[in-house]
């Protein structure tokens, strides 16, 4: 295994788990997850609550993705 490899595999290893430890989340689930994914989990909360969607918008954009 080259290094870059190794590094890869390491850092992976930590990553998943830190989700299993903070998210519960078992090996599947880490490996099935997009880096985008982990990072909004892992992300701290908006300091903003107004920055969320309220539960119309919500709805709103469930009804649409239905009709698709």
């Amino acid at each position: 295994m080259n290094p870059l490899d190794r590094r890869f595999a390491g850092q992976a290893l930590v990553l998943c788990g830190l989700a299993a430890r903070a998210l519960g989340w078992r090996p599947h689930e880490f490996w099935q997850a997009t880096p985008d994914e982990l990072a909004s989990v892992l992300a701290p909360p908006p300091a903003d609550p107004s920055c969320g969607l309220d539960r119309a918008t919500f709805n709103a954009l469930m009804e649409r993705d239905n009709e698709r």
